[in-house]
């Protein structure tokens, strides 16, 4: 809770020379603007937090993002259903990660590279299923979704919340929870202690593809049309966000609050960016930069600890 509370010192700190900087950034549109932001990249970085507690990684998020995207506004398309496509989206996400898990406890790969490879796999899958058209114009009640409010707040602020305290509470009060953490802290031993080492692999990496489709719908909705690369550009942000938010990739480290923090302390940088009016191609660069100083932060702090044990 100590370093969750100097992170949210840092946030305060941003966001106090942004407000010094641009008269914009202090007012309730912009501010709930960086909310509604920040929930897109949280659902994306929340499963992606799970797989980091293990000691795993999820690459494909971005790309499985994509894939049910286009697939759910496919469904939605052809039936008129909004339930029906979101379901398509879940569906989809989810598959995505049991192969993705199927990959790393059945075959044995390396959590990088089986996520890597399934990466380029949704790509390839979602620009041949595309064939660069587009898909657009969905019911105002779908699109309320990821651009609604209620009650003056941003609907996709609402389903941030909801999974923030339904995935807080699985994963610090359940036993699933403590068995994540000690997969992540010591494979091994967790395995010579009873826990079904491979069974709950599985499920973390289902899960985060299941929240990949979740974030694809809302995107969706916020979009209004959806095209082969709708993906590409979430991954690196989700990664910052769960790196930023003090996970460690060596796993049993990490929170979903700490991912929030994380998705706020980058959705406020470069938001700080567009009202500053910095050429947005200095984004990607910000946002490797960010991810580089959170691992070397990581590292660096490993290392302290293991030399004074």
């Amino acid at each position: 809770m100590k370093t969750l509370g100097y992170r949210l010192i840092a946030v305060a700190l941003v966001g106090a020379a942004l407000a010094a900087s641009s008269d914009a950034f202090f007012t309730v549109p912009n501010l709930l603007n960086v909310l509604r932001q920040a929930s897109l990249t949280f659902l994306i970085a929340s499963g992606l937090t799970l797989t980091i507690l293990t000691a795993g990684l999820d690459l494909s998020v971005g790309a499985n993002v994509g894939l049910s995207a286009c697939l759910a506004a496919t469904v939605m398309k052809a039936t008129g259903s909004m339930a029906l496509g979101a379901g398509a989206g879940l569906l989809c996400g989810g598959l995505v990660g049991i192969l993705n898990g199927m990959m790393i406890t059945l075959l044995r790969l390396p959590p990088f590279i089986a996520t890597y490879g399934m990466l380029w796999v949704l790509h390839g899958i979602t620009y041949w299923y595309m064939a660069g058209d587009t898909i657009h114009g969905f019911s105002p009640g779908f699109r309320a979704l990821g651009s609604g409010y209620w009650l003056g707040v941003p609907v996709p602020i609402y389903v941030m919340a909801a999974f923030l305290v339904a995935g807080g509470v699985f994963t610090r009060y359940t036993t699933f929870g403590h068995e994540v953490y000690a997969i992540g802290s010591n494979r091994e031993a967790a395995r010579l202690s009873g826990i079904p080492v491979r069974a709950r692999l599985n499920l973390v990496y289902l899960l985060s593809g299941a929240m990949a489709g979740l974030a694809a719908v809302v995107y969706l909705a916020r979009l209004n049309s959806a095209e082969a690369d709708i993906g590409e550009p979430l991954t690196l942000p989700a990664i910052a966000a769960v790196l930023i938010g003090g996970a460690s990739l060596f796993g049993g480290v990490g929170s979903l609050l700490g991912t929030l923090i994380g998705a706020l302390t980058l959705t406020l940088v470069l938001n700080g960016m567009n009202l500053l009016a910095i050429n947005a191609n200095w984004q990607p660069l910000v946002t490797g930069v960010i991810v580089l100083l959170a691992v070397w932060i990581d590292i660096t702090v490993r290392r302290q600890a293991e030399a004074r044990a």
